[in-house]
């Protein structure tokens, strides 16, 4: 297997196989009612899957009542090597690799290109989505945060993305089926939704802005400039960035969000609550090419409700080849031994 993360920039692999997953809290409620966090405010899409309501969350519980109703989409990646007649595909799914959603650098695809792709898919403004990844560890919930948020900034709002993945999907008895679905195209026109979307441009713009909180979504070693990604021309990260890795979400160690009450415990300790002075009012979650970014935003905008969340997907990788100011930054040398010291782990 290779695992899902921000920190490549090939294609990304996922397990087709069933491993158990690790416990964790039922979210069949999101209630932000729980939060003690006086910025954290519940809105329309911001609750849980529960009764005539989807999204932003729902578990495979929940999602029982819903198949037949809604469309699935299964962003794992084909597995070329499975038996042809095995009953692999979740039933009723519709195959939508995540692969599809962005280049091989991990950067946007062209917008006509993602039209007809949704289009094929066939999702129009009144389609409820439900987005399943693998769901065997934390980092692949970016792929379904990632694929959800270029959905909400097409202009969909019916979305929710299945806590745990496809693992859970499996662990519910959700059934299986040897073929994915098949859907009649859609004549979609995307209406972007620029309230989620900062771009290269905006964000140089409000370096310096001590209203924008800039959130850097990787492992600390990547904030610290210790690693960069393969793409990245440098390491480092924005000016006057703080860091809040995403893992901090997944306090168990498993690819499952945990309950509203614990999500609005650890955003109390976010970067983003006021210290001294006013807290910010806009924050732009980044990574090395906006995957793992993908987790902060959905969790703080999506299921918490916080307002001013955007994501910038080019995010460090385009940055760094932009030739733009950074943190962090190593000296020469530093750099250089660095690099030696990857390729000494590496070899054999």
């Amino acid at each position: 297997m290779k695992a899902i993360s921000d920190n490549t920039g090939m294609g990304i692999g996922f397990s087709l196989r069933r491993r158990t997953v690790l416990a964790g809290w039922a979210l069949s409620v999101v209630m932000l009612g729980h939060a003690p966090a006086a910025s954290l405010r519940p809105v329309g899409e911001a609750a849980a899957a529960t009764g005539s309501n989807l999204g932003p969350l729902i578990e495979a519980s929940a999602l029982r009542p819903w198949l037949g109703r809604v469309r699935i989409l299964d962003i794992r990646e084909p597995d070329d090597e499975a038996p042809a007649d095995a009953a692999r595909w979740l039933a009723g799914a519709v195959s939508a690799p995540y692969s599809r959603w962005r280049g091989p650098l991990g950067e946007e695809r062209p917008l006509p290109e993602l039209t007809a792709w949704v289009r094929s898919l066939g999702l129009d403004a009144q389609t409820p989505v439900v987005i399943v990844g693998d769901g065997e560890e934390a980092s692949d919930f970016g792929a379904a945060a990632r694929v959800y948020w270029t959905l909400r900034w097409l202009g969909l709002r019916r979305l929710a993305i299945l806590n745990g993945g496809a693992s859970a999907w499996i662990d519910a008895g959700l059934p299986l089926a040897r073929q994915p679905a098949t859907v009649t195209p859609s004549t979609y026109t995307p209406r972007l939704d620029a309230s989620v979307r900062a771009s290269l441009e905006e964000v140089r713009a409000r370096l310096g802005d001590p209203q924008t909180l800039l959130l850097d979504a990787r492992p600390a070693p990547f904030y610290r400039g210790a690693l960069k990604a393969p793409a990245a021309r440098r390491p480092g990260t924005l000016p006057g960035a703080q860091s809040f890795d995403h893992a901090q979400w997944f306090p168990d160690g498993s690819a499952r969000l945990p309950d509203a009450a614990t999500l609005a415990r650890i955003a109390a300790q976010g970067p983003w609550q006021a210290r001294a002075g006013a807290a910010p009012t806009r924050m732009v979650s980044f990574c090395n090419t906006g995957h793992w970014a993908a987790i902060n935003w959905f969790v703080l905008s999506e299921v918490l409700g916080q307002s001013g969340v955007q994501l910038y997907p080019g995010s460090m990788v385009e940055w760094s080849r932009a030739g733009l100011p950074m943190d962090h930054v190593p000296g020469r040398a530093e750099q250089l031994w660095a690099q030696l010291r990857t390729l000494w782990r590496s070899t054999p």
